[in-house]
Order: structure tokens, then sequence, then C-alpha cells
């Protein structure tokens, strides 16, 4: 099958793409856009004090050498031309760095002053090509911005005919169905289209929901909304080991949470206020820079190993590690999953970077998303489950979100289009990555075509960078 080169709408491959301009575990599942910024995470703006925090808290996955050396969203994209890239980038403006950049993580409403600041943050990036806004309300900073905040900064985007791309304030069961709805009063108070991230509910208790939730969102289109979503087709999530602890617990940045995980008395009220009900044999440890012997291992096996309770095993390694630990999280249900990719509303997004096997980018065990969401898709759940058709799944990796983003000249073969292209065999494209051997390249994949230059030449990497940043314009 010859398709158009997949679009992943929801990436975090800001900073990687960057260490190793070659993407290969994107690249070999036929993406030749991707879009970065993420859940409120942008690569810019970025003045001293955020550049300083990532100069400390950043140096996880980079190579020492790494520089961080641009401020603004033209500077940031300027290096990604000047160095290449294996696949077309674009990207939102993070609430959460725009936040951090005028309040740091101070847990308060702007003052109208310092929300000005942000709005011109947000105007100056969407000047520069940025696709819109993107917020992470269960992360902070972005989580300490209340709903008008976020419309008035919304707006800015708006302005310029740019998105709202979500990752909601919540996907429990208490929180998923206010989350959506927020979601969707953002998008319409001030006048612009929602893109909510990885559609879903997790834990136990919110299973099923998804139900209710797709209904709020099919009600709010047939009302004049423009809401969508993506989704990736795993039922175990990937974030920070931190985004277990109750918000008040990051209050201030890295430095006070640690303060915070020291003091036994803190330490127990952050247990029972906990944010995410988990199963800790559930819950993987990707990367520990500083205790390796734990990549893999789940909190629950750590735990037994050195004689404490859960949690402490868990809030331990987060002193141990500087805070930064990745980990990867069981939650979803397999039904609710498929219950969510059979909605034609869908689009298919990794929620994963572009990493490699080799390097520091093949360090610790990622989630099997990073090199597999595309061709799972199309082998497991178009071929062999049949949840949709092969041409329903390619459409919601190409067209569907290059409508959504407003390309005119990709998304589609046809003649004046931009060539990206796919050549995929589709009895026997499938996903090879695992949760326990994750860094696996896909197969049935043998061709890929990036702005009429080959990036994968009869199944191997060709090392050419012909990518480019895609820049907005009103």
């Amino acid at each position: 099958m010859v398709a158009p080169g997949f679009m992943d709408i929801h990436s975090h491959s800001d900073i990687p793409l960057l260490i190793d301009p070659r993407v290969e575990s994107k690249v070999y599942q036929g993406i030749t856009v991707e879009v970065v910024g993420n859940c409120g995470t942008s690569a810019a703006p970025m003045n001293k004090s955020v550049k300083a925090y990532r100069e400390k808290y950043g140096r996880g996955g980079v190579p020492e050498a790494f520089q961080y050396d641009w401020s603004t969203m033209k500077s940031y994209m300027d290096r990604v031309d000047r160095q290449g890239v294996a696949f077309n980038v674009a990207t939102w403006v993070g609430h959460g760095t725009v936040r951090q950049n005028v309040l740091g993580y101070e847990d308060r409403e702007p003052t109208d002053a310092e929300l000005r600041k942000m709005k011109g943050l947000v105007d100056d990036a969407m000047k520069d090509g940025a696709y819109g806004m993107s917020t992470g309300l269960i992360y902070p900073p972005s989580v300490y911005g209340k709903t008008p905040e976020i419309i008035e900064l919304a707006k800015v985007s708006a302005k310029h005919g740019g998105l709202y791309a979500s990752h909601i304030r919540g996907e429990e069961d208490y929180s998923l169905i206010p989350a959506v709805k927020e979601a969707i009063e953002i998008g319409e108070k001030a006048g612009l289209p929602v893109q909510i991230a990885h559609f879903k509910a997790s834990g136990k208790k919110a299973w099923g929901m998804v139900k209710q939730s797709l209904l709020l969102v099919e009600e709010a289109r047939a009302r004049g909304v423009d809401v969508s979503f993506d989704q990736y087709p795993y039922i175990a999530s990937s974030t920070g080991l931190a985004a277990v602890l109750p918000h008040w617990a990051h209050e201030g940045g890295p430095e006070k949470m640690m303060e915070r995980l020291r003091d036994p008395e803190l330490r127990k009220r952050m247990w029972k206020e906990q944010r995410m009900d988990r199963d800790w044999n559930g819950v993987l440890v990707v990367f520990a820079k500083n205790n390796p012997q734990y990549n893999g291992k789940t909190i629950a096996d750590i735990a037994k190993e050195q004689g404490k309770k859960p949690h402490d095993a868990a809030y331990d390694l987060l002193l141990a590690e500087n805070t930064i630990v990745p980990a990867v999280m069981f939650g979803m249900s397999e039904e609710d999953v498929k219950y969510v990719m059979r909605s034609p509303i869908g689009m298919v997004g990794s929620d994963g970077s572009a990493i490699s096997p080799n390097g520091i980018l093949g360090i610790g065990k990622p989630h099997p998303r990073y090199y597999g969401t595309f061709p799972r898709v199309l082998g497991k759940y178009a071929r062999e489950e049949k949840v949709m058709s092969m041409e329903e799944a390619v459409r919601k990796m190409t067209s569907a979100p290059a409508l959504r983003l407003g390309f005119k000249d990709r998304g589609l073969l046809r003649e004046g289009y931009k060539a990206d292209v796919v050549v995929f065999d589709p009895l026997t494209v499938k996903d090879e990555a695992t949760f326990t051997d994750p860094h696996r390249f896909p197969s049935g994949i043998p061709y890929v075509v990036c702005n009429g230059v080959f990036t994968i030449d009869k199944g191997k990497h060709t090392g050419k960078l012909p990518g480019m940043m895609l820049r907005k314009r009103k």
C-alpha cells in the first residue's frame, strides 16, 4: 500500500530531535510530520530562569555538550532548520512553559501585568509560526492556571487562527468529565478548535467512562464547537513518577518538592492525598540516571528489594534522581481503547519522543509507543482485530491531522502536494516493540519519503535529513 506520510499530532520530540536528527524511532514507523510542544511544555520561549532550570533538571537524557542556546520560538525553529531533521516539525507553544517564564512554579493567579506578559509570549510564538497553544493541566506549572487565564491566552492563539491542544485536568473517575467539559468551554469561549490529548479513562474506577466523555465531544461538535482528539493504541501511559504527587507538593519547583519529600509528616500527607490511585505492580521505571539497576523494574519490585513500602520506595527514588524519573503506568482497559478508536473524530498520536536504540537516546526502557504506535494501529487494530478498516486507520494518520493543522499541501497523495509518502505491506506491517524490549523497529514498512527524499529505503534509514520546520502562517 502506498499512503501519504504519517503525521504524529502528539509528540514530545522537541529536544530529542536536536540530539539525534535522524529521529529513528519515528521515521521507521512512516512518520513524515511530527507535532511537538504538547502537554503545556514547548522548547520556547526560554528566558534566563527557564534556561537555568533546564540546565539543572533537563540534563538526564541529553549529552554533556548539549547547548540550550535559543530563547524565542523563532530561534528554536532556526536551530532545527540549521541542524536538519529527518521529518517535518510543527509546534504548539506550551502554556506551562509560558507560565514558567513569567511566574516560575508559583501556585497563584497572575496579576494583570503578568497576564499581559504571558499573552505577549503566546503572541510572539504564534507570529513565529506556532500552530496553537497547548496545556498540561496535571503538570506544574500549567496546573496552576485557572480556566479564565487559559481562555485569555487561548484567545491569542485564536487571533492567529491557531488551535488549543490540551492534556486535560484529569483522566480519572472523579476528574475526567469535568476536565473534558473545561476543554470544551475554553474552545467555546476563546473561539478556537480544541484538540484533546490522548483521549482515555485512567484507573479501574474510570473504565467505561469514555462513553460519557466521547458523548460530550459529540454534543459539543453538534452545537458547532470544533473538538477532536488523538489517541495512542496501548493500555499503559507514560509520564514522570512525580505526577503521582499532589499538586501542592510541586509548588515552587523541584528543590521545594525535594524538601517536602524529606519531611516525614509532609510525606505521609502526600501519600494520603496522592493524585493518582496506582497499583505499584503496574508502575515501571523507564530510566533512573543514578540508579540504572532499576530501569525496567516496577516500583513494587524495587520496594520489595529495599524492604520498604512502595510509596516510600517511589519517593526515595525521586529524591535520588533529582525528581526526574520517567515511568510507564498501566491504567486503561482494552475495551475503552477500542471504543475510542472506533470514533471517526479521533486521530493517531504517539505521545512519545523520537529516540534511537543506540547512544544516549537508547538508554532505559521507554514506552513501546515511541517505536510502535502507527504500525500497531495498522497491524493489530486494523488488520487483525478489525476495529476499523485499513483505509480509515490511514486517514486518521494522514488527511485528518493535515486538515486539523490546516496544511494545504500535505496529508493526501495528490499532484502538486509535498512528496511525503509511506509504502507499507498491509499483510505484514506490525509493531515489534514491547514493554520489556522497547528499542525495536517495526516490520513491514520498507519505504518512507519526506519532501521527496528517501529516509527509509528497503527497510533501512538512509541518514538523510530532508525535514524542516513547518511555520504556521495566518
